[in-house]
């Protein structure tokens, strides 16, 4: 599964706004809810409630740092402080790991203020609150395939950012994370001798995540299931391509000797 480390070390401020914002993230604790009341008491100024939460945001009350936040777009949708707030907003949800309120209020930031110079910020809190909920292997793959549709979108907008550099380095992790699903599959179709199901997953990793950590493994794969179905002349093919591309490999090795108790050659 892919780390809550890899994704702290990514995040970095692009604004004077942000700066203060990505501090935080250095910081832990837990919103309290004895302090509810304090968003109505102090909402009736637009600076002291923003405040009140960039506090709350520093010492780790993620939760209610959010919901200041909130009050201030809420009261105040007018003033110069609204379209901080939401950015604000949306990194205290995602830093409280609420990740479907952090998306929504990136979103409505990026709605409203299209352009804006923090918008590439946005993209990446989006990107980063589906890539950090993707699980493992064994398990549905739709938020690992939100997570790359974000990272995508971002690279596309954005290419020159420090958030697009980063996002292609996630990128290749979430392929590599949806290559092995599409083993893990493949070897399920292979364990219940259901050949042609089995070829067509390790095909599409080789053909879609050929740069990824799973393609020696699915090259030999395919020269297994290509050999039960009958048809050597492709199962030499995989072989040929396993051999030019990962000589040293132990998968090669295998399918080496397979070939040759077939009468082939790799």
């Amino acid at each position: 599964m892919l780390t809550k480390t890899m994704t702290r070390l990514s995040v970095a401020p692009i604004s004077a706004l942000a700066a203060p914002v990505l501090l935080a993230a250095l910081l832990s604790g837990c919103a309290t809810s004895k302090n509810k009341a304090d968003t109505q008491y102090v909402a009736r100024d637009v600076s002291t409630l923003y405040n009140s939460g960039k506090d709350r945001l520093d010492r780790g009350q993620y939760k209610l740092a959010a919901a200041l936040f909130d009050e201030v777009e809420r009261q105040h949708p007018y003033s110069p402080w609204a379209r901080r707030a939401q950015l604000m907003s949306a990194f205290s949800y995602y830093m409280n790991q609420d990740y479907a309120e952090s998306i929504s209020a990136a979103q409505r930031f990026l709605a409203i203020h299209t352009g804006n110079k923090d918008a590439p910020y946005a993209y990446y809190l989006i990107a980063l609150c589906y890539y950090e909920q993707i699980a493992d292997v064994t398990r549905d793959q739709k938020i690992t395939q939100q997570a790359l549709d974000a990272l995508g979108e971002l690279i596309r907008r954005y290419p020159d950012t420090r958030y697009a550099a980063d996002a292609r380095l996630k990128v290749d992790l979430v392929n590599d994370h949806l290559a092995g699903k599409e083993m893990e599959v493949g070897r399920f179709y292979q364990r219940r001798g259901q050949w042609l199901a089995a070829t067509l997953r390790f095909r599409a990793v080789v053909d879609k995540y050929q740069t990824t950590t799973h393609t020696p493994e699915a090259l030999e794969r395919l020269v297994e299931s290509y050999l039960s179905l009958g048809i050597p002349e492709e199962a030499q093919k995989a072989a040929a391509v396993l051999g030019r591309n990962y000589p040293g490999s132990e998968w090669y090795e295998r399918s080496y000797k397979l070939m040759e108790r077939h009468g082939g050659k790799a």
